[in-house]
């Protein structure tokens, strides 16, 4: 366990375990509606049940993406003079990653500010079977452990003990969503700002994996190779914006 005697392992940490919470609201938003289609005493079950689903999914899906992203040996070279690349399934995963992280966000952010996701699932036909919400429920925490998956693997790519800070900060994350997801939820329904801010994140997060994903494949456009960016200035503007976040919920209560 010598990774946590490094700052930026608690960091990378802290960090993750936020963004995971913060992205996680949706999983809850989702699971309540399916599980309020139950009777009353079913629901608390459902919702628990859905949140635990949704732990094992991301803890087996990080397994399968730690393993894509050690294949690190090129298959494929390309050289077309003012282009060169050498493809590996690291730099695809990232790539694909990147601009899969870079649709989501994209996407969430026009529905939140259009209102049309939340709505048509409510107008969805009323399912009275336990097994069949706790079905949806499942297909509900895969659709939504991509996005939660691709940002831990860009948060802590290159980081030693990456694999285990990322099932840590996911394990903490469902935890304390299981707890307070009742509070987590009511706060960021009241200030969908902080929901905001950690889709903006995952922007950021998005054009890293696809900078990570060029750099480790050695792509170069007119001999000039395609750098990988320092955690330290993702760190650095995700606690800058929250901080200044944090101002702007404080000056608005007063």
């Amino acid at each position: 366990m010598e990774i946590f005697l490094h700052a930026d392992t608690w960091v990378a940490l802290l960090t993750l375990t936020f963004l995971e919470i913060i992205l996680g609201i949706d999983n809850i938003i989702f699971i309540s509606i399916s599980a309020n289609k139950l009777p009353e005493k079913q629901v608390r079950k459902a919702t628990l049940l859905g949140l635990a689903l949704a732990m094992i999914t991301r803890i087996i899906l990080l397994f399968g993406v730690s393993y894509l992203i050690a294949l690190k040996d090129p298959f494929f070279s390309i050289d077309i003079g003012w282009f060169k690349t050498g493809l590996t399934g690291q730099s695809i995963i990232l790539f694909l990653g990147g601009l899969f992280l870079l649709y989501k966000s994209t996407k969430e952010i026009r529905q939140k500010v259009e209102h049309t996701n939340e709505e048509e699932i409510l107008k969805s036909p009323k399912v009275i079977s336990f097994s069949s919400v706790i079905i949806q429920i499942i297909l509900i925490d895969i659709v939504f452990s991509f996005d939660s998956i691709l940002t831990a693997v860009g948060m802590t790519n290159g980081i030693e003990g990456a694999l285990i800070i990322m099932i840590i900060a996911v394990i903490v994350s469902i935890l304390v969503m299981m707890i307070f997801s009742t509070p987590i939820s009511s706060f960021v329904n009241k200030n969908p700002t902080i929901q905001m801010l950690a889709l903006s994140f995952l922007i950021l997060i998005g054009f890293m994996l696809i900078t990570e994903g060029a750099h480790l494949s050695h792509t170069a456009f007119f001999n000039k190779t395609v750098g990988a960016i320092p955690k330290g200035y993702l760190y650095f503007a995700i606690a800058f914006s929250l901080g200044v976040e944090m101002l702007n919920l404080k000056i608005r209560k007063k």
